[in-house]
């Protein structure tokens, strides 16, 4: 599949669920919400202070594996970048934790999400927050202008992650960091689940292996790499994100016991002297 292929279908299906959220509140794995219980990717991700905090279409619009916010440990002052930012829940809950003099940009391809965000930021009366029209591997910012990057569950959804990785280096301050919820595989997984375009939309296919994230990371110069599991999925979840997505599930959910993870990914980028 090209890159375009998949920006296209990740443009088209992300557009999809923002409208879905703002007529009736439903997120792309196909759960009533990113909170519900029973999804093994989206749940449990926030606590009752955060989703408190911000308008339930955050909340409903999260399509997360994590809660890059809370790991990311940001101070006031600082400037904040979510690439991919959906409805803005994380660019919202990061503009609070830099308040009053730090601002959280949230970068997204898709107009209907795009909207939803602003609409979100309004009704959240949070005004240190600036949601941008772009690509993650084409961030509209200047060289060295960024102290953290976060992002939640959409570097893997990238056709070009060289590029992504290499594009976040570049806006990054001297000693920036990033510090992302990413799905990654250990081990080999069924070419199957990689080539199959909705499971990759649905955040999965195209994750990374684990040591070719730190690779790449390393590659466009990132120091202090790390990827820390924050949850393992087990057969039980691989059969609820395999569901419906047109594979035989009994064949190959043993097949991807225990290979897929979410995790937090830190690099640090270095600083010259």
């Amino acid at each position: 599949m090209s890159t375009t292929d998949v920006r296209d279908a990740v443009r088209e299906k992300y557009g999809q669920v923002a409208l879905r959220v703002r007529a009736a509140g439903t997120s792309c794995y196909g759960a009533s919400s990113a909170s519900d219980p029973s999804n093994p990717i989206t749940s449990k991700l926030y606590d009752t202070a955060e989703t408190d905090a911000v308008p339930e279409e955050a909340v409903l619009a999260s399509l997360g594996c994590g809660n890059p916010t809370a790991l990311a440990q940001l101070t006031p002052g600082e400037i904040v970048l979510d690439l991919g930012s959906g409805g803005g829940i994380d660019v919202l809950l990061s503009a609070r934790r830099v308040a009053p003099t730090g601002k959280a940009y949230g970068l997204d391809m898709t107009d209907e999400m795009l909207a939803l965000a602003r609409e979100n930021q309004r009704k959240a009366g949070v005004e240190n927050v600036e949601f941008l029209k772009g690509q993650i591997e084409n961030i509209p910012m200047p060289d060295n202008s960024v102290d953290v990057i976060i992002s939640n569950c959409v570097i893997n959804l990238s056709g070009d992650k060289d590029r992504v990785l290499s594009e976040a280096f570049r806006v990054l301050k001297p000693g920036g960091r990033l510090a992302v919820s990413d799905v990654v595989t250990r081990g080999e997984v069924p070419e199957l689940i990689r080539r199959d375009m909705l499971l990759w939309v649905g955040c999965i296919a195209g994750a990374l292996r684990d040591t070719e994230y730190v690779a790449k990371l390393a590659k466009v110069g990132f120091e202090a790499i790390s990827i820390e599991p924050t949850r393992v999925y087990d057969i039980g979840d691989a059969r609820a994100f395999l569901t419906g997505k047109g594979v035989d599930v009994d064949i190959i959910a043993p097949q991807v016991e225990g290979k897929f993870i979410s995790g937090f990914v830190r690099a640090v980028k270095p600083i010259i002297r």
